[in-house]
């Protein structure tokens, strides 16, 4: 392996364990006030959070336009050219730009307020709460104007302690507000916590001095027509995901109820925010290392390669030890009454080892801002996830949606190999898929321990191939990178 080599899967570690470290850290936080809403709102509070932030989220989609993506992809080419002129013209037209999104968000909640409450609630109970939810609307997309600056730039470690300090001060608050007021004190607290999360990030993006140059609307829309056509067709996929994610909560509540919903939620928070977390981590260095580089397919096909090796070897130890811990951890974050969802987390996150290759491979499409696949790949893809979703639902309960995600993912897996090695011909080395089909066969035989009746040999058996996977993993890095000179080298710096 040459040098050049190893710095590049070396990168990749280093990047992954500062944001992994800050994506534990938040994770420690979430585990607080979930736990704390599990007890004091239950499985009907999980839900009404549930069904708020996914009204939130879709409402931020279609304000944002894409900007906090696209805005991405342009800093990152610009400023891996040292050209501080263009840096400063993109984060000027970003931040115009931002500033007219977040208000038009603000008063499009507003104004579909009522709309909004019926559609989400099947009443219009929630009004007056949408209509408060739009400050916090307005805040949380100038703070995706300053994400995506950090990010763009490079400014990863600005970025890890503004997500630290966001998460901490939010918990702060949010605690006590929810132990005096309960059900009452949901809104207001997502109201503060994007106010407190936008001060923070403002704070260390004004850090970097980078300067602003006056334009007006026609102008900055003149020199940034690229960044906003990427940022609407990154919009358009962005609201399909999330309305599929919208479509199915209320399904759920229409077929099993607010209690369903809940679990849904905390199934889903787990699998996609605590199992998930190697993705979080990557993708803030990822996608920006891949967009700098999106013109040279050479230097893609490595960086892909690369990225991919080292997101299984990751999420494969992190998949053999949740089925080991998967009891007590819905116990920890919640309570008794959510061990219903283990049949759902179980499946669906044997699911991410698939992800993990195809979530490294579909950057590329993004990376090169290829809209008519990206748009065309996404709709096909919610429509199945929606589809899938919605008939394991009805026939297995919970337990089917775990199964939809297992099924969904080897068949995105399959197709964005596909897919990428027509149009960019992209592929990977048979290598590569030893050591994929190796970690993918120690998470499955985890899995498939956990149907052992037999209590020793259930728990003995997840322990054995824990352990060989996390041999595996270590073995493979080591002699990808040496991971042990690396681990003495930090040491002796402190």
């Amino acid at each position: 392996m040459t040098e050049k080599q190893q710095f590049s899967y070396t990168h990749i570690l280093k990047a992954t364990s500062l944001f992994g470290g800050v994506q534990v850290f938040k994770i420690l936080i979430s585990i607080v006030r979930v736990k704390i809403v599990a007890i004091l709102l239950g499985g009907v509070g999980m839900g009404i959070i549930g069904l708020f932030n996914s009204t939130i989220q879709v409402v931020s989609e279609i304000a944002k336009l894409g900007l906090d993506t696209s805005a991405v992809k342009e800093l990152a080419h610009v400023h891996n050219t040292k050209d501080e002129k263009a840096v400063i013209e993109t984060v000027s037209i970003l931040q115009k730009f931002i500033m007219i999104t977040a208000i038009i968000g603000a008063i499009f909640t507003i104004i579909f307020s009522a709309v909004l409450s019926k559609l989400t609630f099947g009443n219009t109970a929630y009004t007056f709460e949408f209509i408060w939810i739009a400050i916090a609307i307005f805040f949380m997309q100038l703070t995706n104007g300053k994400i995506a600056i950090l990010q763009g730039t490079q400014a990863l470690k600005k970025l890890a302690v503004a997500n630290v300090l966001g998460s901490t001060v939010g918990l702060i608050v949010s605690v006590p507000l929810y132990y005096i007021y309960g059900l009452e004190a949901i809104v207001p607290t997502i109201i503060i916590t994007a106010v407190v999360v936008f001060l923070f990030f403002w704070y260390f993006e004004n850090t970097l001095n980078i300067q602003r140059i006056s334009l007006g609307v026609k102008e900055a829309y003149s020199r940034g027509k690229d960044m906003i056509h990427l940022g609407l067709v990154l919009s358009i996929t962005g609201i399909i995901t999330l309305t599929t994610t919208y479509l199915l909560q209320i399904y759920i509540r229409y077929l099993g109820g607010l209690d369903e919903v809940g679990y849904y939620t905390a199934g889903f928070l787990i699998i996609n925010g605590y199992v998930g977390m190697v993705f979080n981590a990557m993708g803030t260095d990822y996608f920006p290392r891949l967009s700098s580089i999106h013109t040279d397919n050479s230097k893609v096909q490595i960086a892909v390669r690369n990225q991919a090796t080292i997101a299984i070897l990751l999420i494969t130890p992190i998949i053999t030890t949740f089925f080991l811990a998967a009891p007590l951890v819905v116990k920890i974050l919640y309570s008794k009454e959510f061990l219903v969802i283990l049949g759902l987390i179980s499946w669906g996150v044997l699911g991410m080892a698939f992800k993990a290759v195809s979530w490294s491979v579909g950057y590329v499409i993004l990376a090169k801002g290829d809209a008519r696949i990206f748009v065309k790949t996404s709709i096909c893809f919610n429509l199945l996830l929606l589809g899938m979703s919605c008939a394991g639902y009805y026939y297995y309960g919970l337990t089917g949606l775990g199964i939809s995600v297992l099924i969904y993912y080897i068949i995105h897996f399959i197709s964005m190999l596909i897919i990428t090695k027509i149009f960019y011909g992209l592929q990977f080395q048979s290598a590569f898929y030893k050591l994929f089909f190796i970690c993918v066969l120690l998470s499955g035989l985890a899995f498939v321990c956990t149907f052992i009746e037999n209590t020793y040999l259930k728990y003995g058996g997840i322990i054995v191939i824990m352990l060989l996977s996390y041999i595996f993993t270590y073995a493979q890095l080591q002699q990808k990178m040496n991971i042990k000179q690396l681990i003495k080298n930090k040491l002796s710096k402190k």
